[in-house]
């Protein structure tokens, strides 16, 4: 806290208590990775009024001059618009691809991924988005410096450049490890109700 606080007896060190971060709209800035704040950024920003608490834990922090909870959920006041362009990561290309290898189309953990240039720089291909697909270290292997119609492994899905739009929508789709109760109403406002 700003004045030389400290959190109320009880607490246990290995709960961080994060706080969802919402743009001015209501939606997280990012699904994947959530945009979380740590409680110490999330207490600062209500000090400085970038931000409106909306939900909070039960877990109260201390001050000479003031106790208050640590906020859960926050709102910022002033809207962050999306970038329109996602940078080119590698990152960015598994998330593209939904963590699928796109030559035989199995889910992978992200350390089990690599990228493929589906026409190999060897070959004149050239490392962007139009080029780059997700693919498991086996399909890799196996297509090495072919081209697709060569070893007949064409990618599932046609490479592109994604908009942050599509990226944020399959980045809901990866649910993160941790999730308080008061986040998920504000994460999963939008989905679609079952009849």
């Amino acid at each position: 806290m700003p004045d030389g606080g400290h959190i109320a007896s009880g607490f246990n060190g290995s709960q961080t208590f994060p706080a969802l971060v919402l743009n001015a709209d209501f939606r997280p800035l990012s699904y994947f990775p959530l945009s979380v704040w740590a409680w110490q950024d999330a207490v600062k920003a209500v000090f400085l009024d970038r931000v409106s608490v909306l939900s909070e834990y039960e877990t109260l922090v201390h001050s000479p001059s003031l106790t208050m909870r640590l906020p859960s959920v926050i709102a910022l006041k002033d809207y962050i618009p999306a970038a329109r362009r996602p940078a080119f990561t590698r990152f960015n290309v598994f998330l593209r691809d939904s963590f699928e290898c796109q030559y035989c189309g199995r889910p992978q953990p992200t350390q089990d991924l690599t990228f493929d240039h589906v026409i190999p720089r060897s070959r004149g291909g050239r490392t962007t988005w139009d080029n780059v697909v997700t693919a498991c270290g086996p399909c890799n292997l196996r297509k090495g410096n072919k081209l697709p119609r060569e070893c007949h492994m064409l990618p599932r899905l046609q490479p592109r450049q994604p908009t942050s739009w599509e990226l944020q929508e399959n980045g809901r789709s990866f649910p993160p490890n941790y999730l308080h109760e008061s986040w998920r109403d504000y994460l999963y406002w939008d989905s679609e109700l079952e009849s």
